[in-house]
C-alpha cells in the first residue's frame, strides 16, 4: 500500500485553518477588519474553489482508471492563497500595514501559480518552456477573474470606488508577476531534471 503524500496532511490544514478563520469572520460581530468585505459569499466559495482542482482530479483518475498519486504538493500551493488571504483579515493585516495588499497579490499568485505549475508538469507538454508560458498565462488569467470577483462582491458598491483602477491595475501586474516567478521557478525545476515535483 502506497504512503500517503505529507503534503495530504498540509493541504488538509490549510483547508481547516481557511474554514476556521471563515465561520469567524462571517459570524462575528464588531470586528471592524472583516466589515464591508463579503465574508459571507467567501465562506461558501473559498472552500469550494479550493477543492474544486482535487475533486476534478479525483474523478479523472476515477474516470480514467489512472494509479497515479494525486498530486498534494500542487493542491496544497494552489490552496495556500486562499489561507494567506484570510489570515490576512484576521490579524487585520490589509488596514494596518499599507503594503500588505500588494505583497499579498505577488505572493499568493506565486503559490497558485507554482501550483498550477506542478499540476502541469505531470503532462505530456512539449517543448519545456511552453510549460512556462502556460503558468505565466494561468495566473494572469487567475489574477484577472479574481479582480472580477472583488469589483462584483464589494467594490462597486463599497468605500474603495475612488481608488478601484489604479489598485486593479496595480493588483493585476503584480499577480503577473508572482505567476511570471513561478514559472520561472517550474521550468528550471524541469530543466534540473527534477520532474517529480510532488515528491
Amino acid at each position: 500500500m502506497r504512503a500517503r503524500s505529507p503534503w495530504l496532511y498540509v493541504a488538509i490544514g490549510i483547508l481547516s485553518l481557511t474554514v476556521l478563520q471563515l465561520f469567524v469572520a462571517t459570524f462575528s460581530s464588531g470586528l471592524a477588519q472583516f466589515e464591508g468585505k463579503a465574508f459571507g459569499a467567501r465562506l461558501i466559495g473559498y472552500p469550494l474553489l479550493m477543492l474544486a482542482v482535487p475533486a476534478g482530479y479525483a474523478i479523472h483518475r476515477r474516470v480514467t482508471g489512472s494509479s497515479k498519486p494525486l498530486p498534494w504538493l500542487g493542491f496544497a500551493l494552489i490552496m495556500a492563497p486562499f489561507l494567506v488571504d484570510v489570515t490576512g483579515n484576521t490579524l487585520n493585516l490589509y488596514d494596518s500595514i499599507v503594503w500588505w495588499d500588494d505583497l499579498n497579490h505577488f505572493v499568493n499568485w506565486f503559490l497558485l501559480s507554482a501550483g498550477a505549475g506542478v499540476l502541469l508538469a505531470g503532462t505530456a507538454i512539449a517543448p519545456r518552456w511552453a510549460l512556462a508560458w502556460l503558468v505565466v498565462g494561468a495566473g494572469s488569467l487567475l489574477a484577472l477573474g479574481w479582480e472580477i470577483a472583488e469589483w462584483f462582491t464589494f467594490i462597486r458598491h463599497g468605500t474603495e470606488l475612488d481608488s478601484a483602477y489604479e489598485d486593479t491595475l496595480a493588483d493585476m501586474t503584480l499577480g503577473t508577476l508572482g505567476a511570471a516567478l513561478a514559472a520561472t521557478v517550474v521550468y528550471a525545476r524541469e530543466r534540473s531534471g527534477h520532474t517529480h515535483l510532488d515528491a
